[in-house]
């Protein structure tokens, strides 16, 4: 019986560090109330935890985890002003993904 040869994992293994982050930060937006969280931040300039509850129309534990997840892409800040936590946007951190964007948008121009 012949062996059944497995996919080589090695093109994973290769992929540019520079697409992992651009991943990411995607994986981190692909959610409507996580894009919604970003547009009232960058709207805001900065938001207090509640407000974010109010606005989205979620739980605050959803809230959160959704927080959460923008937090450790980068995508936003979070500093404590006892009692309450304020959040604000790192548009920084999603300048990778909008070279990307911009680049995939600029090539399919010339290509129409």
């Amino acid at each position: 019986m012949a062996a059944v040869k497995l996919r080589d994992p090695a093109p994973l293994a290769r992929v540019p560090a520079e697409h992992e982050n651009i991943a990411s930060l995607a994986k981190a937006l692909g959610h409507p109330a996580r894009v919604g969280i970003v547009q009232m931040l960058h709207e805001k300039q900065s938001c207090i935890g509640c407000d974010i509850v109010d606005e989205i129309g979620l739980a605050q534990s959803t809230i959160s985890e959704h927080l959460r997840i923008l937090k450790a892409a980068g995508i936003i800040t979070g500093s404590i002003e006892r009692p309450r936590v304020c959040y604000s946007l790192n548009a920084a951190a999603l300048e990778p993904l909008r070279h990307f964007l911009d680049d995939v948008a600029k090539r399919a121009a010339r290509h129409q």
